[in-house]
């Protein structure tokens, strides 16, 4: 029930917000939103299977792509093989691809999620304190957050999408 209010407080935020983004230069992609003004956060951590703290601080300098997942949502086990493959395309010198689960589920889960989709280029990260869905302004899963090498976000994707659609990729380039 809880889950069910913050999605519902998280959707209503959303459409009342007023958003300083809106599409420019986007490539053919109805889900792709690319900011005019990139977006800036601070205290941007999360948990590895380790439970070593992650801070994107320390990832300046590189094209960071932040995806937001779970078990349980049937567009993000489509689109994940795709998004592990792109953490291993040679286009890219200084690209770190974080997948966050979200669903708040067992550890065992997501290891059996990766096995099943044969995920090998990709390491299983969490939010353990659950604070990065509403920082982000997560209004659904799956939800990709790109940011530039200066860790600000300058595009997010809304749902599914194939990370190795060649327009996509070429897109993607020019901000390594």
């Amino acid at each position: 029930m809880k889950l069910l209010t913050l999605k519902i407080c998280l959707i209503f935020t959303y459409l009342i917000s007023s958003s300083t983004s809106y599409a420019i230069q986007q490539p053919k992609f109805k889900n792709l939103i690319v900011h005019k003004e990139p977006l800036k956060y601070k205290e941007i951590a999360f948990n590895n299977l380790d439970n070593d703290s992650i801070n994107l601080d320390n990832y300046k300098n590189f094209l960071v792509i932040i995806n937001f997942w779970a078990t349980w949502c049937a567009p993000c086990r489509k689109e994940m093989p795709s998004l592990n493959r792109l953490q291993d395309n040679s286009n890219f010198k200084n690209l770190k691809i974080f997948p966050i689960n979200v669903g708040r589920e067992e550890i065992l889960k997501s290891k059996q999620f990766y096995k099943d989709l044969k995920i090998n280029n990709l390491k299983i990260f969490i939010d353990k304190a659950n604070n990065l869905p509403n920082k982000f302004s997560l209004i659904g899963l799956p939800t990709t957050i790109l940011l530039n090498k200066d860790g600000e976000e300058f595009a997010r994707i809304l749902g599914p999408i194939n990370f190795e659609d060649q327009k996509f990729i070429e897109w993607l380039k020019h901000f390594d």
